[in-house]
This record gives C-alpha cells, sequence and structure tokens, in this order.
C-alpha cells in the first residue's frame, strides 16, 4: 500500500511539473534588445514583447508561423530605424488615433498642445494621431511570472513623472498592461489609475497588425459586428455623425479597403465583440472587452494585413463630447481606476 501511495505521489508531482513547463516567462536579450518571451508549449505559442519600445508584442507565432504584421529583420532594426512605424500591436495612448483643433477639452477647459516638446506626433495634416507612447522607453516590467495555467508579465508606465508628457496631456495617471497567455489564447489587459484632482477622459486604444500566414490578404474575409458606422471628414477626423454601417456577415478582402471606424458593436454573452479573418480554415479572432466600445478597421490597399483597433472612443472623442456630439465618453474618477482587455486567438494554423 506505501508502495502504492509513493507512485500516485510520483505521479501527480510529475504531472504538476509537467503542466508549470508548459508555460514559460522569461526576459532575453534578442539583438542586443531586452525582450520578454511568453510560451504555451501546449499549444505551441510565443509572444515576444519589447518593454522599451512602447511595450509593444512584436512576434505571436503559432506553429513557428507569426500571425503579426512586422516587416523589420530583427527588433534592433527596428529600434535604429526610429520605431516610428506601426506595426505588431502598438499601444496608443492617452488618445488614439486622431486629435484635431491642436489640442483637447476636458472638464470644461481647452488644453493645447506644444508639439514643440517633441512628445506629440502629427499626420500629413498637422493633426496629432495616435497618442505619446507608441515607442516609449518608459515602461518597466514589474510583474513575470508562469504556472500551470499561463505565463505573463506586467509592465508600468509612470506618465505622471514626465514633464515633456505633462505637459501635453496634463493629468497625473499612470498605466499597467498586461500580457497572458492561456489555454492557446492571447490577453492585452490595460489598466489606467488616474492619480489627479479631476476626471480624466479614456480614449486609448491599440492598433494591432494581423496576417493570416501564408494566405494572401486578397484571398481573406473578414467579419465586422458592428451596426453603426462612425462618418468622417477629409481629414479622416469624426464628425459625430453615425450611420448605419449596413454590413454582410462576411466581406470579402479581395474587392475591399478599410479605413473606418465603427461602434454599436454586437455582443456575445459574455459581453465580448468578436472581429475576425479568415481565408479557408485558417481564422484569426479579436474579441473586445465591453469598456471597448469602438473598432477601428484598417486595411488599406496593396498591404498584407488587416488591423482590428480596440478603442475606448471614436476618434476625437473627447472633444465631440465637449461639443454635446458624442455622448458615450468614459472618463476615470480622480483617484478612480479603468480596466479593460482584449483577446486574440486563432483556428486552423
Amino acid at each position: 500500500m506505501n508502495q502504492m501511495r509513493c507512485c500516485l505521489i510520483l505521479f501527480i508531482l510529475s504531472a504538476m511539473l509537467r503542466a508549470a513547463s508548459s508555460y514559460t516567462a522569461e526576459k532575453v536579450t534578442d539583438h542586443g534588445i531586452d525582450v520578454i518571451r511568453l510560451t504555451d508549449a501546449v499549444h505551441d505559442v510565443g509572444v515576444s514583447i519589447a518593454p522599451s519600445i512602447g511595450n509593444r508584442a512584436f512576434a505571436l507565432k503559432v506553429h513557428g508561423k507569426d500571425l503579426l504584421y512586422f516587416p523589420p529583420p530583427d527588433i534592433a532594426a527596428f529600434r535604429d530605424s526610429g520605431a516610428r512605424q506601426l506595426n505588431g500591436i502598438p499601444f496608443l495612448a492617452p488618445w488614439a488615433n486622431r486629435m484635431a483643433e491642436g489640442g483637447f477639452w476636458a472638464n470644461n477647459k481647452k488644453y493645447r498642445f506644444n508639439p514643440d516638446l517633441g512628445t506629440v506626433r502629427l499626420d500629413s495634416n498637422d493633426i496629432a494621431i495616435h497618442g505619446m507612447l507608441t515607442s516609449s522607453p518608459l515602461w518597466e516590467v514589474i510583474d513575470l511570472g508562469s504556472d500551470g495555467h499561463s505565463s505573463h508579465v506586467t509592465s508600468r508606465l509612470q506618465f505622471w513623472k514626465y514633464p515633456d508628457l505633462m505637459a501635453n496631456w496634463p493629468f497625473a495617471h499612470e498605466y499597467e498592461m498586461t500580457y497572458r497567455l492561456t489555454d492557446g489564447v492571447l490577453e492585452v489587459t490595460t489598466k489606467v489609475r488616474n492619480l489627479s484632482a479631476k476626471p480624466m477622459p479614456v480614449v486609448l486604444g491599440f492598433h494591432p497588425y494581423f496576417k493570416l500566414p501564408g494566405v494572401p490578404r486578397s484571398e481573406a474575409s473578414v467579419h465586422i459586428p458592428a451596426k453603426e458606422h462612425v462618418e468622417t471628414d477629409a481629414h479622416l477626423v469624426a464628425t459625430g455623425e453615425l450611420k448605419p454601417a449596413n454590413l454582410p456577415d462576411w466581406v470579402s478582402l479581395k474587392d475591399h479597403t478599410f479605413d473606418d471606424g465603427y461602434t454599436d458593436l454586437t455582443r456575445e454573452g459574455d459581453g465580448r465583440a468578436v472581429f475576425s479573418v479568415e481565408a479557408g480554415a485558417s481564422k484569426i479572432e479579436v474579441l473586445y472587452g465591453p469598456r471597448y466600445q469602438v473598432a477601428v478597421i484598417y486595411a488599406p490597399p496593396n498591404q498584407p494585413y488587416i488591423c482590428f483597433e480596440p478603442m475606448a472612443a471614436i476618434t476625437n472623442g473627447v472633444n465631440l463630447a465637449h461639443y454635446g456630439k458624442y455622448n458615450q465618453l468614459e472618463t476615470v474618477a480622480a483617484g478612480g481606476t479603468w480596466q479593460e482587455s482584449f483577446w486574440v486567438r486563432w483556428s486552423g494554423l
């Protein structure tokens, strides 16, 4: 009996060790850049994140096939190029997409941008775009680990410490972002803590670039679960007008391109909206948590990728809210916290 008990204990311990070793989270050096690698050996998934370059995930490999569009030959080449190009999974904050009027309204006060500080990026029409953190070196890893169920990394950016950032978004706050691999699914969670004395508008987002490995984009179709289309002006700035999206269940990318915003998203029973691109048996899905109210779909001509962009608000939403043209703006109260996730999952790869 004692021998049987010992064998059973050894079997359980062996199973626990196998489960624990299925997930790993480690800090490595890739071409001289500190990189976090999360792995899920059971599902043969690996995620690579560069905290010092905007905390950007730049590789998501399933069975050795990368689901992210990242054209530089390596992460160091990307850094050395200036890291201005968007690829992988960039974080857009404090605002996503375009912020018109040379600044923004908050708490009935107008704050103007100072582009001379070098923290605000302007598009070809001199409109501030994509926030200030897409390639920020200011992230620090505060938690890294794995167990028998997942691997994860959490990084923090203390925005309030940096005067050149605060000058263009004068709310003391900080971000925590967690990448987590669980059961062959990547979850990206963002937490915002408002440390200032006034409510802060939440207009952040992400700009993930996806591609189906080995499949031309022209052979793929997309599912966009949205009821309303966000109308924009000639500079792609939202006007506040919404029109019915009138989208079929599936749209072929053979004869369609996108640079469009959508809202009034169709949700599943768990509150998540499921966007997808597929060709044959291959599929990538992006699931938005409830507080991501807006999706920007970006699939420009003659490019191999498609972007399903989770957004907390429509483009220029903070200004439109001030003028009474947008009533879905979220804010985080003084001393409060805002948190939401999106997920990436796949099949047939």
